[in-house]
Formats: structure tokens, C-alpha cells, sequence
């Protein structure tokens, strides 16, 4: 009967098992990567020599597949993996999230020389370790959900298991964990920096003291050490004999010249002029900024393959964009960003089509809290900015004399109105604007405030981003269209009508969060943290892995509307 012979084959099958496994220390090996595997899968933590299994599913597929067997029989394929580990600070990341040090004391030995068991759990931390590492590469080690609620991207994806068991076939251990980095070229020069950095991690950095700002043809003692600082930084190279060496407290020469380099690359003021902002720059720790690099690193590896042949790119921290067409930069502008309390979100889409002369229909939450005190200090703001007041919303919306409205009776619970600001030189959204429609409500446009882009702080803006030269942008986003020129664009303004120009194909979009970032002329810039974002982001950074490769995508995600300006 069917059961008999069903538990009569179990007992002779563990029979077997047990037999083999006295006399085979392989297959002893075997059974105890069989168990560890079995205690990942029922949802134990598992730990090896006293470090914690975490690859949970892919070194439950990876083992599965190979059949329970031992991998990592070569030692120059365990020296390649511990190269890679070591090298994996080079990207921000720590080598002790993947059994560094263990690894290092145990792979020197012959592997005659361990235990069944310790040859077992020995292979698990190797194939954990290559999971891990390669998965953090590949997709970064934070969740960005967790950082940012907003965030939309088409991240890269890999079948890790099948990864390292092609990387064991070849034997290039090195090469299988380097193909899993970004290979944005951007990412690697900010990996070198990095590197270039550390080097100065073992020197005094004594702070310079506050005091009255220095200016050119000044004496301070304090520029001695303002002097060493930016030698070391690489920014000032004084030739052997330099009249200032006679009198280093005097500032002049080299360092005249070299100080406006220096304030433009960290985003301040290049006036020459050491105020409070410059020795803020002056006086940050190597570390601090080795962190600043980190957290830039771990959000390239949150992107995609490959942006795309042609993309716009907006730094949001760099109060910058861009417009890359086949690895060629066609355009760079100022932009202006969400202030700290209405923050620019951070995610990626595709701009679809352009509105010459919108319409500004204000957002809920800024007609509240932005427009309606505005209303109530100044009977004729809605009038001087050509607003018109709607009483309900859609097709059945009336428009009302905004002088029959009780405007100190409203408030957040009570404003069954809308605010349509009409076309012209006055609207919030300038005359032109660029348009990925997204949850958010934001999107890149004109502004009327251009004195605002001559400031070195442009966080301004509700959330939305405002662009110094959208015509120009908008012309090299139409050139794949005959049908549009600079003139006929122009002419559709002088209409004063909305009108509304489909792109011949959309245009990814990335509205990133950067601090550190190496130039085209290889210099390193940082630029402050507005948004206190990268603080988060290192904590995160700092943590040990969570013990599961797999990204969850949050069910719900809150985020508050911005909508123009």
C-alpha cells in the first residue's frame, strides 16, 4: 500500500543519508547547508560563525539550484571576493556588511583543515557575502522608499542567484561583482574623488575660528591655516618662493586667485570675500564630505540602467538642469527649487507636452494658507494679478465677482472656491511650461520673478521648478519637429492663448537630489544639504543590512501636493 511503502522509503532514504554522511565529510557539508537553508526558508535568523545569514531567498534559490553543494572550492575565487569586499568602500559602503573580517581569518586556511561543518557555513558566508555586496551595487542598500516617499524610478534588477552561479563557472569573481556598478561615468569619477579624499582623512583639520570677514590686502593670522587647508584641498598651489610665503598672514597672490575657484565649487558667493559661508566650507571635516559623496553614490545606484539617449536632468540640491542628447550636453540652466517646507520631490518621468500662455489654476492647499491672507490684507490682489474666482470645480464651476465674498469668513474648512490666475506676463507659471503629469502636481516652468535666479540660494519656489531660459529649453525639446521654430513659438506667446504642443517623443525627466558631484572640467562641487535629506540617508547608510535582498514598495504613499510657482 501506498503510505508502507511511502514511510518505508523515508527511513531507508534517511538511512542512506546518515551512512553517507559518516563516511563522506562532503556530504556532511551537504546536510548542514541543507539545514541553514531549511531554517532561512521557515523565517529563522540564521547565523554562521557569529555573523548573520542575509540573502534570505537568494541563497535559498542559489543553493537549491546547485543542488546543496559546496561553490566556492577555488582560493583564488575567495581571494577575488574578499579584493571585492575590501574595494566595496571605494562606493560608500562598509566591507563589514559582508563578513569581512571572518571571511579574511578563515579563507587563508586549506579547507582539509576545517571541519565539515566549518567548511559548510564558511561556503554560506562567501555565497551571502557575493549576494549582498552585488545586490547593494546593483540596487543600492537603502530602500529609497524609506528615504523618499515619492520616489519612482525603473531601478536595476538581476537574478542574483543566477549571477554568482555564472560568476563560480568563469572564475572572475572580480569582474561579475564590478558589472553590477552603475555605469553612469559620473558615478565612477565620484567614486575616485572619493578615493582622492581619504587620503586626507589622517591629517589635522583643527578648526579655523570665526571672526570679522577677510578680504583681499587683509592681515589674520587665521589665513595661515586657511592657506594649509586649501593646499591640502588641492585648490591653491603656491610656487616655491611666493612673496606670501614672506608674510603668509596676508591675503593676497595665489590665494587672492584661488578663493573665488574654491567658493563657486562648494556654491557660495565667489566674491573673494572669507565671510561666515566660507569658513563654514573651509572648516568641514574630510569625513563630512567622504559622507557627502556616500549618500550621492547610493542615489545613483537607486537609477536606471541607462537614462536614456536623451533626458533632462534637474539637480535639486545643484539648483541646476540639463538636457544630455546622446551623451552631449545641449543645455545647462539655474533653476529655482521647493523651499525646505514645500520640498521638490524626487522621482522621474517623461515630459510630454509644452503649454505656451497656461493658465494657473492655484492649488488647494496654496490657496489657503499662500492667496487668501494676501486677498485679505489687499482688496485689489486678485484684480492687479488678473485671478478670476470660480464657485465649485469641472464643468459646472461659476464664475462669481470676487467683491461678493466674505474673505475673512473663509478658512481651510470652508473655501468652496477656485483661483485661476489668466495668461500673461503676471502668471505664477510665466508664459510657458513643461508638462509629466504626476501625483505631485509639479512640473518645470516660467517665472516672471527672473531677478530670483541671480541668487546663490534659489529654493523659492511651492515645489515646483521654475526655468531661467524656458523658451530655449522648449526649442531643443522641439527640434525632432519641423513644425516648430523659436519664431512660431514666440508668435503663439504674442496670441496671449493657451496652446497646447505635444513633443515629437516625451522626454525622460529625473528631478534628483545631489550634493557632491564631479564637473565636466573634473572639479568636485558639494553643495549644502537644503533639504536635510542626506543625514537620513547615511543613518540608513550606517545600519546593518535589514537580512532580506528583496525591495518592498511601500502600499500607500503620502506626499503633500505642491502644484506651480
Amino acid at each position: 500500500m501506498p503510505k508502507p511503502k511511502t514511510a518505508a522509503n523515508a527511513i531507508a532514504l534517511a538511512f542512506v543519508v546518515a551512512v553517507s554522511s559518516w563516511f563522506s565529510p562532503l556530504a556532511v557539508a551537504n546536510e548542514a547547508i541543507v539545514a541553514r537553508i531549511e531554517a532561512l526558508n521557515a523565517g529563522f535568523n540564521v547565523e554562521v560563525l557569529g555573523d548573520r545569514l542575509m540573502a534570505r531567498g537568494a541563497l535559498s534559490g542559489f543553493y537549491t539550484a546547485n543542488g546543496f553543494e559546496p561553490a566556492w572550492h577555488s582560493p583564488d575565487q575567495r581571494s577575488q571576493l574578499l579584493s571585492a569586499i575590501e574595494s566595496a568602500s571605494r562606493d560608500g559602503l562598509d566591507p563589514r556588511d559582508y563578513h569581512a573580517d571572518i571571511l579574511a581569518e578563515l579563507s587563508g586556511r586549506p579547507l582539509q583543515e576545517l571541519s565539515p561543518d566549518l567548511q559548510a557555513d564558511l561556503d554560506l558566508l562567501f555565497s551571502d557575502a557575493f549576494l549582498m555586496l552585488g545586490s547593494h551595487l546593483l540596487e543600492g542598500k537603502v530602500n529609497p522608499h524609506t528615504i523618499h516617499a515619492e520616489w519612482t524610478a525603473n531601478r536595476r534588477q538581476r537574478d542574483m542567484g543566477k549571477v554568482l552561479a555564472t560568476a563560480l563557472a568563469s572564475g572572475d569573481i572580480s569582474a561579475a561583482v564590478d558589472s553590477l556598478r552603475p555605469t553612469h561615468a559620473d558615478y565612477h569619477k565620484l567614486a575616485q574623488a572619493r578615493q582622492n579624499l581619504t587620503t586626507l582623512l589622517g591629517q589635522p583639520w583643527l578648526p579655523v575660528a570665526t571672526g570679522p570677514a577677510i578680504r583681499p590686502g587683509d592681515r589674520d593670522d587665521r589665513l595661515i591655516e586657511i592657506r594649509r587647508r586649501l593646499t591640502a584641498l588641492g585648490d591653491l598651489s603656491e610656487p616655491e618662493g611666493a612673496t606670501t610665503f614672506t608674510d603668509p598672514s596676508l591675503y593676497g597672490g595665489p590665494l587672492e586667485a584661488a578663493l573665488p575657484a574654491f567658493q563657486a565649487r562648494h556654491g557660495l558667493e565667489p566674491d573673494g570675500i572669507i565671510g561666515r559661508g566660507t569658513l563654514a566650507a573651509i572648516n568641514m571635516l574630510p569625513i563630512e564630505r567622504v559622507r557627502q559623496i556616500d549618500a550621492t553614490l547610493e542615489r545613483w545606484r537607486w537609477l536606471p540602467e541607462t537614462l536614456g539617449e536623451r533626458f533632462v536632468l534637474v539637480n535639486i540640491a545643484g539648483y541646476e538642469l540639463k538636457l544630455i542628447d546622446k551623451g552631449t550636453e545641449l543645455l545647462r540652466q539655474r533653476v529655482i527649487v521647493g523651499q525646505p517646507f514645500r520640498q521638490t520631490p524626487v522621482f522621474s518621468d517623461r515630459i510630454r507636452y509644452l503649454v505656451v500662455n497656461p493658465t494657473w489654476t492655484v492649488p488647494r492647499r496654496l490657496m489657503i494658507e499662500d492667496q487668501l491672507p494676501q486677498i485679505i490684507r489687499n482688496p485689489d490682489y486678485l484684480k492687479r494679478l488678473n485671478m478670476q474666482v470660480f464657485r465649485g470645480w469641472g464643468a459646472d464651476r461659476q464664475r462669481i465677482d470676487p467683491a461678493t465674498v466674505d474673505w475673512t469668513a473663509l478658512s481651510k474648512d470652508n473655501f468652496p472656491y477656485q483661483l485661476v490666475q489668466d495668461p500673461g506676463p503676471q502668471n505664477a507659471l510665466g508664459q510657458i511650461k513643461f508638462m509629466f503629469p504626476n501625483q505631485y502636481d509639479v512640473y518645470l516652468h516660467d517665472t516672471p520673478s527672473q531677478g530670483l535666479f541671480g541668487r546663490v540660494d534659489r529654493s523659492f519656489s511651492s515645489g515646483c521648478i521654475r526655468v531661467e531660459q524656458p523658451f530655449v529649453l522648449a526649442e531643443k525639446l522641439l527640434s525632432g519637429d519641423p513644425k516648430w521654430n523659436r519664431d512660431r513659438i514666440r508668435a503663439l506667446v504674442d496670441s496671449a492663448e493657451p496652446k497646447t504642443i505635444t513633443l515629437p517623443a516625451p522626454v525622460p525627466v529625473y528631478l534628483q537630489y545631489w550634493t557632491a558631484w564631479v564637473d565636466d572640467k573634473d572639479q568636485l562641487q558639494f553643495r549644502n544639504d537644503i533639504y536635510n535629506r542626506d543625514s537620513r540617508l547615511l543613518a540608513r547608510l550606517r545600519e546593518t543590512p535589514s537580512g532580506n535582498t528583496q525591495r518592498l514598495t511601500p502600499v500607500s504613499v503620502s506626499h503633500q501636493t505642491t502644484g506651480g510657482q
